[in-house]
């Protein structure tokens, strides 16, 4: 296949990925407006959460566009293909046999099929893992866990094509549909170790391609922390499904930088910034909260009612904690994730002070070549004096 054919089909599935969305939300909308779903889930909720899924077959687009013999951008298209049929499903079978019964051809058949999109997406999602960056699999060693990611995600493709629900069909098949499951689930493990194994391995560009790669997960293990925390409950669930949005667009967005090797090296700035204010922020929130109730379970007790008392003294005091809480989160994650870095400004603002009070040139000598050794870590040190022609003394060079 030819570039130009390549880069064709991959926008084309992702044109017919978007369709399929976009269909999705047709339906909720029409069926919104009808007596019969009054009391359900707003249309506004499920078009935020379909545009979490927007940004699956772009980023598959891009990437097979790009990149065609790359097998990466494809399994995108294909995950994404499979995660918008799935969201179609729902809202095909009910608009047909509730809200507007008869006006779609067999509904039954058609959400079943369509329904297929969400076993597809989970066959894929190992690979979407074990074959980061390169399309590659890390090593031979790997293959037991590609065939076993493989034949479990064609047997619940198989499992789900023949029963329409074989998690409740009984006996043999329901055992079944659990074991391949399983099976998926421990293979997406295994794949997600994977790229630990990579980044050990790996050195340059990949290296800080699978830095981008830890830098959605810094995200979505602090999105997902936030949500264990209850923090979804006190945003409200309309914020809430627009930072799950926000959150999966980043991580679409890392992938496609770190694919497409787009200003790569600016990563590590990324991260720093993203495991400081992230940890900044969890940690304000819950000091709020927590302020917020003993002071208002303390006014209770004292007066005998609440007072926004609470409120008011809670946001002074994280007012007056930011810069503080700012400086010591910054200095901790420095120290135990940029060792050297943080090893080798202090080395330097140490030297710097040394500079500003010693005046004795042999010192400033030793003490310069300590300063190169500790920060550089060259494999040998030397430093050239050069003659003074002038008589006003060695200047160094």
């Amino acid at each position: 296949m030819g570039a130009k054919t390549a880069s064709r089909l991959a926008w084309s599935l992702c044109a017919a990925t978007l369709v399929v969305l976009a269909l999705s939300l047709l339906l909720i909308l029409l069926g919104s407006s009808t007596p019969v779903s009054r009391g359900g889930t707003p249309w506004r909720d499920h078009a935020i959460s379909l545009a979490g899924l927007v940004g699956a077959p772009i980023l598959g687009g891009l990437i097979a566009a790009r990149r065609p013999h790359n097998p990466y951008g494809w399994l995108w298209l294909v995950f994404g293909l499979g995660l918008a049929l799935q969201s179609l499903a729902a809202p095909y079978s009910a608009y047909a046999n509730v809200m507007e019964p008869g006006s779609l051809g067999a509904p039954q058949t058609i959400s079943h099929v369509l329904g297929l999109g969400g076993p597809l997406a989970l066959s894929v999602a190992p690979f979407l893992l074990l074959l980061f960056p390169t399309g590659r699999l890390p090593s031979r060693r790997w293959r037991p866990i590609a065939w076993a990611s493989a034949l479990s995600g064609a047997g619940v493709l198989l499992l789900n094509l023949i029963f329409h629900r074989p998690d409740t069909v009984g006996g043999a098949i329901t055992a079944a549909t659990i074991v391949v499951v399983s099976l998926i689930f421990v293979t997406i493990f295994l794949s997600a170790l994977s790229l630990i194994v990579r980044y050990h391995r790996a050195s340059g560009v990949e290296r800080q391609q699978l830095k981008w790669v830890a830098f959605a997960a810094v995200l979505t293990s602090l999105f997902t922390i936030a949500q264990l925390s209850w923090l979804d409950q006190v945003l409200g669930k309309d914020l809430w499904n627009l930072l799950e949005t926000a959150q999966q667009i980043v991580l679409y967005a890392s992938i496609g930088i770190a694919v497409l090797r787009y200003r790569l090296y600016d990563i590590d700035v990324v991260i720093n910034r993203a495991l400081v204010y992230g940890t900044l922020t969890a940690t304000l929130a819950a000091l709020y909260l927590g302020g917020v109730v003993l002071v208002q379970r303390l006014l209770l007790f004292l007066t005998g009612q609440e007072s926004t008392l609470a409120v008011v003294a809670s946001t002074l005091v994280i007012a007056a904690l930011f810069n503080p809480l700012r400086r010591w989160i910054q200095s901790f994650i420095d120290r135990r994730f940029y060792r050297r870095k943080y090893d080798a400004r202090k080395t330097l603002e140490g030297f710097s002070a040394t500079l500003r009070e010693e005046t004795d040139l042999q010192a400033l000598n030793g003490e310069l070549t300590r300063v190169v050794s500790e920060t550089m870590q060259p494999s040998h040190v030397s430093l050239w004096l050069r003659p003074d022609t002038t008589g006003k003394g060695s200047q160094a060079d």
